[in-house]
């Protein structure tokens, strides 16, 4: 996998354009039980939506394998409306279509399996993301930007209680260069506009998902960006999903503020956190996911990294192992997730943001 590795020791001490030109681009759960071993949904059903409630599914880097196959038989036991895919999904070229055809095998022909590239098939060395978009198409309606790349939809349709925005930072595509997500770029700009006009319709949750993390107890520095990771901060993201790093993460919420103007990788500043607790209260900050355990092997986690101050939770190859799902469910009071992990696996975390 490409990517920048993290250099530490064990015993050191261890952190767009407007919303017009995406328009001219596109056009209360409790606790699940697993399910047993092979459950799966039946072909071309799709979980009736809960009144007032939206259930989706999330994690990224899955592959062709058992583990790929067990996590989407949980996910399927879970029946979500939609499965947020946060890229690297055949692991090979010329496989895409035996992936699609895995998905939709466990989850059903119209399920809603929504992707976002990863860097395994953005610049088709190990896969091509336009034949992964061709056999999973975009099923979202209203759909705004380049489905596969950067693109965001609201969740209804009709009074929308979720705006997802799915971007691609730190990846590089078939020209050998990464999408610009700097500050004042225009992609940079594209998502700071998504965010806002979220806001301004009233859209009780954002949403964010993309391949690459920047905070990271595991094997990889900050792909995404810091002016990136600062502007969904600043802007208050209520949550962001990634993959890449085959673990499982999540930090505390984070927020800026006096003590903390900017967060900078690699470091840890206590002023930075807004909320250490599980139950957290919408506006205060952001908290940060990275779910890499759709089913390829894990990495290692280290609880000596400089920014395992920022993290409420961990999992991975040498702690905790566990591949698995998280499973969210927004209302327009509270947004609530846990980590599921396959059959076979225990480790588990939770988490809730409340609306004030």
């Amino acid at each position: 996998m490409t990517g920048l590795s993290k250099q530490r020791r064990r015993s050191g001490l261890a952190l767009a354009g407007p919303i017009a030109m995406a328009l001219l681009l596109a056009g209360c759960q409790g606790d699940t039980p697993l399910p047993p071993p092979g459950t799966q949904r039946p072909p071309s059903s799709v979980a009736r939506p809960v009144p007032g409630a939206v259930h989706f599914t999330a994690q990224g880097d899955i592959g062709l394998g058992s583990g790929a196959r067990e996590v989407l038989d949980t996910v399927s036991g879970l029946r979500p409306e939609l499965n947020l895919a946060l890229g690297d999904f055949s692991y090979e070229a010329g496989r895409e279509q035996e992936f699609c055809d895995m998905v939709t095998g466990k989850l059903g022909g119209d399920f809603p399996y929504e992707v976002v590239t990863g860097n395994h098939e953005s610049d088709g060395h190990d896969g091509d993301i336009a034949n992964i978009v061709n056999c999973l198409p975009n099923r979202l309606s209203g759909m705004q930007g380049e489905y596969g790349t950067q693109w965001y939809a609201d969740y209804p349709e009709r009074k929308p209680l979720v705006r997802f925005i799915m971007l691609s930072p730190g990846i590089k595509f078939r020209d050998g260069n990464t999408l610009d997500y700097a500050s004042g770029s225009e992609r940079w700009q594209w998502t700071a506009a998504a965010l806002d006009d979220a806001r301004s319709k009233q859209i009780p949750w954002t949403v964010v998902g993309m391949h690459t993390p920047c905070l990271s107890v595991g094997r990889y520095s900050c792909q995404a960006g810091q002016d990136l990771t600062n502007l969904l901060i600043d802007k208050k993201a209520d949550l962001v999903l990634s993959g890449h790093d085959h673990i499982y993460q999540r930090s505390h919420q984070l927020g800026p503020g006096q003590e903390c103007p900017l967060l900078v990788p690699d470091t840890f500043s206590a002023g930075c956190l807004a909320s250490s607790g599980g139950t957290m209260a919408q506006g205060a900050g952001t908290v940060f996911v990275t779910v890499g355990t759709g089913g390829v092997g894990l990495y290692d986690v280290d609880d000596q990294d400089p920014e395992a101050g920022y993290f409420a939770a961990w999992s991975g190859k040498n702690r905790d192992a566990a591949l698995g799902t998280l499973d969210v469910t927004a209302t327009k009071d509270r947004l609530s997730a846990k980590f599921v992990p396959a059959n076979g696996y225990t480790f588990t975390d939770s988490f809730s943001i409340g609306r004030k």
